[in-house]
């Protein structure tokens, strides 16, 4: 199993306790990410578990034209760059197009590639180029066996710190269903795994101009998916999700992670024979 470094602090992989990735969906404002960058870290450090904070400068695949965004890639650096340096914590948030890799990547520990761009060759590329960690959600479109050429196009570009993320595969229409046996296909490929919880109990497109969802069964398919070994969990959180610019269905209340991480602990170490 390929060991992914993060910020030299930490790594992902192997039999490691699973790492947390998580934060609001969208970069709203300076204030809410530091709120929550900061109670996240708190409540990671008292859980011993290792936390990267992940939110989004731009939410490029919304529903309709309409939707909000988030606040451009500037500020969402400028903002994720302060997280990092006040929290002392690593940073991830994802491209939309190859020219934005260099810019994110000098700021960030972590590069996201979004599902719906996991095919995307020139983006791939240019992501693994800057020598940052770079995290591939797999298409809801793509089988997990695809994601071996995701492998090659990063391993050919000079860069073998790679992330394979599930988040749910298209099941009919506004609909998603994610298939535990693809976790364990994306990990005999010797990288780790990243499950996403809170975006594979989305419905796309489900409430006609925006994206619907059921955050009721987050914890359920995290659990699932740390007892088949997945290497970190993927999760979306928010002080006041039904505020949210996007993902307001589906991403979990800031107040009530700390005992879903807890139960998410105790599957783990079963999972992993840790004694603790």
């Amino acid at each position: 199993m390929k060991l992914v470094k993060i910020n030299e602090a930490f790594e992902i992989g192997g039999n490691n306790r699973f790492t947390l990735i998580a934060g609001p969906c969208a970069i709203e404002s300076e204030e809410m990410c530091l709120e929550v960058a900061e109670t996240l870290k708190q409540i990671c450090e008292e859980l011993r578990l290792n936390f990267v904070f992940k939110s989004s400068f731009d939410k490029a695949n919304r529903s309709s034209i309409f939707s909000p965004r988030g606040v451009g890639l500037s500020e969402g650096l400028r903002i994720l760059e302060k997280v990092r340096s006040i929290y002392d914590v690593p940073v991830v948030t994802d491209v939309h197009e190859s020219w934005q890799c260099n810019e994110v990547g000098a700021v960030v520990d972590m590069i996201q590639i979004p599902a719906f761009l996991a095919r995307q060759t020139d983006l791939l590329v240019a992501a693994a180029k800057t020598g940052r960690a770079v995290n591939v959600k797999k298409g809801q479109f793509m089988a997990p066996w695809d994601m071996k050429q995701v492998i090659q196009k990063c391993c050919e570009a000079g860069n073998d710190q790679i992330l394979l993320c599930e988040r749910g595969s298209s099941f009919g229409y506004n609909n998603l269903i994610v298939d535990m046996t693809g976790l364990i296909e994306m990990r005999s490929y010797g990288y780790p795994v990243v499950f996403d919880a809170t975006h594979s109990v989305q419905k796309p497109g489900g409430n006609g101009s925006t994206t619907g969802g059921n955050r009721d069964y987050v914890p359920y398919l995290m659990n699932a998916a740390l007892a088949v070994g997945v290497d970190a969990i993927f999760a979306e959180v928010h002080p006041n999700p039904e505020q949210a610019f996007s993902d307001a269905a589906n991403q979990l209340r800031l107040s009530e992670i700390r005992p879903i991480l807890e139960h998410a602990i105790a599957i783990d170490n079963i999972t992993k024979g840790v004694k603790r």
